[in-house]
């Protein structure tokens, strides 16, 4: 519980807040009032040092619970406004809509396309993709053959490019995005990376694409726990 140290409130409740700001799309503000009424007094700026600090952590300890995933991957960026700028989230799931990885970066060229890949090839070793679904976007082609002439793609692994094939993906944009709205902008690409983490990785638990102990809210309280150590 290190990670804890020198917090003021329980480690239940921090997970409590940090957990529903990923998960409903709220404000701070209109979370630290639902606090409130609970009979927990905190500042709207308390939770949003806790969302940066531990949405991440979250966010990396969830990885061994993710499951299987298809080797059929749908990648995709989406825009995000950041300082008043709009910046670049790539995306990638699998065909049944699984969460596979995301970065976001100020660029959409070749370096940003293939750095993006070589990560979530990393993430998936486990699950190597056997299709890589893209828009026309002519970064995607050179930074799959550039990862497959290092070694870190297989050969085989075909490139297809399909507005109706990747129609999943851009309707989980949308979803995404329906939960970033209420930020109203990002400030910092450093905030709005690790929020993004939290907002991934909740709606990742939530439509069940980890592995959980009971369905619903009971089996996300439990996984949330778990990853902590807390009691379930």
């Amino acid at each position: 519980m290190s990670i804890f140290k020198r917090r003021r409130f329980p480690v239940e409740i921090i997970l409590l807040c940090v957990r529903w700001y990923c998960k409903y799309g709220i404000s701070y503000r209109d979370l630290a009032e639902m606090m409130q009424e609970r009979g927990v007094n905190v500042d709207p700026s308390t939770i949003f040092r806790w969302v940066q600090r531990y949405a991440p952590e979250i966010e990396k300890r969830i990885r061994p619970y993710q499951g299987h995933r298809s080797g059929s991957w749908r990648v995709d960026e989406t825009y995000v406004r950041v300082g008043g700028k709009w910046k670049y989230l790539f995306r990638a799931i699998d065909k049944h809509g699984h969460l596979i990885d995301f970065m976001l970066s100020s660029r959409r060229d070749t370096g940003a396309a293939y750095r993006f890949l070589r990560k979530a090839l990393k993430m998936m070793g486990d699950y190597p993709p056997s299709t890589i679904t893209t828009d026309k976007l002519a970064s995607y082609p050179k930074a799959i053959r550039r990862l497959q002439c290092e070694g870190l793609l297989a050969k085989d692994v075909e490139h297809r490019t399909s507005k109706y094939l990747n129609n999943v993906i851009e309707a989980d944009h949308g979803a995404l995005k329906r939960v970033i709205r209420p930020t109203r902008g990002f400030q910092r690409m450093r905030t709005a990376s690790a929020t993004i983490k939290g907002f991934e990785v909740i709606r990742m638990i939530r439509r069940g694409h980890c592995v959980l102990t009971q369905p619903g809210a009971t089996g996300e309280i439990q996984l949330v726990n778990q990853l902590f150590g807390l009691a379930v």
